[in-house]
């Protein structure tokens, strides 16, 4: 068995603050001297970001249905072998979605803390607890915390509409001075926060007044066998070096991507677009994922250097995977929100449009020559191309609108942020040349 600490923060509803709590939690017991370990909830690229700058230490993903149970099991319990205290942030409402970060937390026995907005309640605070606490049975409820409260006299009365036998966390200040700023993905990413770590030392200072205990601890069965074990030892991407786009425009990456690729065999080196860094000499493939191209489409398109050595990567036959803003660069041009058309790299003809409204947002999958691949997709932006679609996504979920894959020669490109784990074997055929 490996035996943690472990506590999962969730909430009624997005916007609550979870994430601050989530992050402070991880920086307070840090700072304790604890080896804290943080993962989130479901697909998400930019709380991650947060909690691996509170707590030192890579933040990756717990999603039953993109990496399955198995998969999970292994990471808590991996996690749980080098750590004191594991931290799981929730998705959404508690019980939103399917599956939800209920059903993680039944799943593995993870305590709740259902973190609540209360700045515009008062006894009604009481009931929504204890709805979070009864909705379904054998969920492990652990108790609530007040976020965003006026004064201490309103915590006095939040915390006296709860019933007996519902564990009061505390409350947390309304205007503290930590609260995460956000724009249209979700929150801003970590390096663009110049005062990120005084943001979770106060909250951190904040939660720590309020003297809570420690989370219970956890006991997780060991893991079932790998069955992609004996993909990852044949080692197909062995001898070649993947070059991964990183910066403030191409940083929406999954840890568990990198690490795939890695136990595939490839070496990985990185390099910045946005800083006019073209592709690393020797680098067999290139990966270009997700990120804010739009908010640095015109000095993408003065990047003529990085254009033409992407232009003679592919020239030579070599793999190009672009994901959702790394599709966005390469087309023939990229009109930001402000109605501005900007010169794209021009590698994968269409036009590229941000929108207002969100486009597409879900768990995904698609059917690919090398075999099913599992994902999401989330986006304020269309793409127009005159090329036909090698295949369409599916969507987990009803409301979902499925995302088109584009090939040309070894390009591939798509809306769709894969996750590498959930088909290794489909990802080496991706990324193998020769």
């Amino acid at each position: 068995m490996a035996a943690c600490r472990a506590l999962m923060v969730s909430a009624p509803a997005s916007g609550q603050g979870k994430t601050t709590v989530t992050a402070a939690l991880a920086r307070l017991w840090r700072r304790q001297g604890w080896r804290v370990r943080v993962f989130k909830t479901g697909p998400d690229f930019l709380d991650p970001m947060i909690h691996a700058r509170a707590s030192g230490q890579p933040c990756w993903q717990l999603d039953l249905w993109m990496g399955g149970e198995a998969h999970c099991r292994r990471l808590l319990a991996e996690a749980a072998q080098r750590n004191d205290i594991v931290l799981v942030e929730g998705v959404m409402g508690l019980f939103d979605g399917t599956p939800s970060s209920a059903d993680l937390a039944q799943t593995f026995d993870l305590p709740v803390l259902a973190v609540v907005e209360a700045a515009a309640m008062a006894q009604t605070f009481g009931a929504l607890a204890l709805g979070l606490q009864q909705y379904r049975p054998g969920l492990p409820f652990s108790g609530v915390l007040a976020n965003r409260v006026g004064s201490p006299g309103h915590a006095q009365m939040l915390r006296e509409s709860l019933p007996p036998g519902l564990t009061w966390y505390g409350a947390l200040p309304r205007e503290a001075g930590f609260e995460l700023p956000s724009r249209h993905l979700g929150l801003v990413q970590a390096d663009e926060l110049a005062d990120l770590d005084a943001r979770l030392d106060r909250a951190a200072d904040a939660l720590a007044a309020l003297d809570l205990p420690l989370p219970p601890v956890v006991d997780w069965a060991p893991p079932a066998p790998d069955p992609d074990a004996a993909v990852y030892a044949a080692a197909p991407l062995a001898g070649q070096c993947i070059a991964i786009a990183r910066d403030a425009a191409f940083a929406f990456l999954y840890p568990a991507n990198v690490d795939v690729l890695q136990r595939l065999g490839a070496g990985i080196c990185f390099f910045s677009p946005l800083a006019g860094e073209p592709v690393p000499t020797g680098a067999t493939a290139v990966y270009l994922p997700g990120g804010y191209p739009e908010l640095h489409a015109a000095t993408l398109a003065a990047q003529h250097g990085v254009r033409d050595s992407l232009a003679a990567h592919c020239a030579a036959g070599r793999p190009l995977v672009a994901e959702c803003g790394g599709m966005l660069a390469l087309a023939d041009g990229l009109t930001d929100a402000q109605g501005v058309r900007h010169a794209g790299w021009g590698l994968l003809p269409g036009e590229a449009c941000m929108r207002p409204r969100l486009v597409n947002l879900g768990l995904q999958s698609v059917d690919l020559p090398e075999g099913p691949v599992r994902g999401h997709t989330f986006h304020h932006a269309t793409f127009e191309s005159p090329l036909t679609p090698i295949a369409q996504t599916r969507a987990q979920r009803q409301h979902g609108r499925p995302e088109a894959v584009y090939r040309q020669g070894r390009l591939q490109a798509s809306f769709l942020h894969a996750y590498f784990p959930s088909a290794p074997a489909a990802v080496a055929g991706w990324f193998a040349v020769g």
